[in-house]
């Protein structure tokens, strides 16, 4: 069997059953989906099947366990979902009893997400299960890389220049 080069010339595929990424090897998505993949998994076997959370739900708990009750506007901001995705992740683990909505004392129109204490017992027990995962990851990189690739994929995801742009116009 052969491989169909783009140049026309059929070659037989190669003998170390390492591919030739070509282009591949300068398309930042193709590497981010590669990552993406590999800490998907590890995700899952750690946290999403234990637990039975998705990644959305594991964010959101995560958010809420570091910042208590917060405004849905600012959820949706921070994990950059839309305001009606976010109320249907918000109505699925509200009916899990994670969860509830709370009025904002301080602008009755918008309304706080706030932890159940079942919530809070979920979000500990998943947390201290994503650092035996953070664990795993961390051994592929130092210290001062692990950071280094926070800070880029922060850049390329555009957090940073969305903070600074609140921050401005505040």
């Amino acid at each position: 069997m052969s491989a169909d080069r783009s140049d026309g010339i059929d070659t037989p595929p190669p003998a170390s059953g390492q591919l030739d990424y070509g282009v591949l090897r300068d398309v930042l998505g193709f590497h981010v989906t590669l990552a993406n993949i590999a800490t998907v998994a590890l995700f899952e076997r750690h946290v999403g099947v234990p637990f039975g959370l998705r990644k959305a739900e594991f964010s959101l708990l995560m958010l809420l366990l570091a910042n208590g009750a917060t405004p849905a506007k600012l959820l949706a901001r921070t994990l950059q979902v839309s305001a009606p995705n976010l109320t249907m992740l918000i109505d699925r683990m509200q009916a899990k009893a994670w969860l509830r909505r709370e009025r904002n004392p301080a602008d009755r129109r918008s309304q706080l997400v706030v932890l159940s204490t079942e919530g809070q017992a979920l979000a500990r027990r998943a947390q201290t299960a994503a650092k035996t995962m953070e664990h795993s990851l961390q051994r592929r990189l130092s210290r001062a890389e692990r950071a280094m690739l926070i800070e880029l994929l922060t850049k390329v995801a555009g957090h940073r220049a969305a903070a600074e742009d609140d921050a401005s116009t505040a």
